[in-house]
């Protein structure tokens, strides 16, 4: 698989003529190389098949072109960008011709790119975009040492966007801090664990946004919980949207003990808002579970879900009150709807249409079937997200709330 590194390249602090200052870099597994370009020390480092070099038309192209050259290597191309490069007119034509360059000496392909400086978000923008065009498919990490600073937080952003957009495998983010050297050495970090905190926050939004359990396993497991308890809130995500809820709650209940120890990683800074958004599954009644996952989908605005628990919870309540077996549908929770329909007439205004008006909902959305009760009314309600989440919110606080606040 390809391995591609991203690095930035800007301007020697201490003499433009030479570039940055040497330094020997200390690698976390202990190995060390000394160059003035730590981006070529990490290819190296991690035997990377190619690299890509962005850096804008002031960066000092021509100082690295002229430590990696050999004598007389294309000369005329690489006296053109040490002028240009001082006028701060470099092109993307001259750096194609010095690629080969830079290529023979490294080892493998080197691509350099030209970009703007970034400063507004046009710019931004387009340095995002250079970046998903120059990686080709497979694994890709980055450093984030050089170039203007805000550089190196647009890299970390187009590692997610590749993630993201590109279903790219982000290896590895590096930053040489040679701000911390001692004893002449220069110590290389691994910024993976920011990657990990992005990948987190990712997580609880799509489970805000899907309800899916299983976005955390992988997570959960990079930071060394078993698989076969992680495995749990996958688990419990296929059979809460196969609605067999009391599957989907022995999972989760299964898992919860896990959350009792400190987790490890970032895993550890998320730990509470897991534990919150698991807390429905700690309550002992069906209908508590199936009602506190009515108002949760509605949230979501996962009308179907929303009304197919909301229902289902109505349903459990009346086969509560009625003392018949909820969990036996011909001989509980069938005979619960069909008493409650013989007594309707007997129950208030309030109840009835509310009642009405979820069973009509439920089986529109489930089954895909025309409303047939107050048609008129049920479908207007239907071609409007706003009002069809306002008419099931009040609807759940009429049928399922007593006793509860949401």
């Amino acid at each position: 698989m390809t391995h591609t590194l991203v690095t930035f390249l800007g301007r020697g602090r201490e003499d433009e003529q030479v570039g940055y200052r040497r330094a020997t870099y200390q690698f976390p597994d202990g190995q060390s190389q000394e160059t003035a370009f730590f981006g070529l020390a990490l290819a190296r480092h991690l035997e990377v098949n190619s690299v890509v070099i962005l850096g804008t038309n002031g960066s000092m192209w021509g100082v690295l072109v002229e430590d990696l050259a050999r004598a007389d290597e294309d000369e005329d191309a690489r006296l053109e960008l040490l002028e240009a490069e001082t006028r701060k007119t470099v092109t993307q034509t001259m750096l194609d011709r010095v690629a080969s360059i830079m290529s023979q000496t490294v080892g493998c392909q080197v691509s350099p790119y030209l970009i703007s400086s970034g400063a507004n978000p046009a710019e931004q923008y387009a340095i995002l975009s250079a970046i998903a065009d120059a990686v080709p498919n497979g694994e890709v990490s980055f450093d984030l040492t050089h170039g203007f600073r805000h550089l190196g937080m647009i890299g970390f952003l187009s590692a997610f966007m590749l993630e993201r957009v590109r279903n790219l495998n982000v290896r590895g983010l590096w930053y040489g801090a040679l701000d911390m050297g001692e004893s002449g050495r220069t110590p290389v970090l691994q910024l993976d664990g920011l990657s990990h905190v992005r990948h987190w926050v990712d997580a609880l939004d799509r489970f805000d946004a899907t309800g899916d359990y299983g976005v955390f396993a992988p997570l959960l497991i990079q930071d060394g919980v078993p698989e076969d308890k992680a495995g749990c809130l996958q688990r419990a995500a296929f059979h809460e949207r196969t609605l067999n809820l009391s599957a989907a709650v022995q999972q989760i209940r299964t898992f919860l003990p896990t959350l009792n120890a400190p987790l490890s990683g970032a895993s550890g800074l998320f730990q509470k808002r897991l534990a919150e958004r698991l807390a429905w599954a700690s309550q002992t009644r069906l209908a508590e579970h199936q009602r506190k996952l009515a108002f949760e989908y509605l949230k979501r605005r996962d009308f179907v879900r929303a009304a197919v628990f909301g229902w289902e919870a109505f349903v459990t309540l009346e086969c509560e009150r009625q003392g018949l077996d909820f969990k036996d549908y011909p001989g509980g929770r069938q005979p619960a709807i069909e008493q409650f329909e013989k007594e309707i007439e007997l129950q208030p205004d309030w109840k009835r249409l509310a009642f009405r008006l979820l069973r009509t909902i439920r089986n529109t959305l489930a089954h895909g079937n025309p409303p047939y009760w107050q048609e008129s009314r049920a479908r207007a309600i239907l071609k409007s997200p706003d009002r069809l989440y306002k008419e099931l919110e009040g609807a759940f606080q009429r049928l399922l709330n007593e006793g509860h606040t949401t």
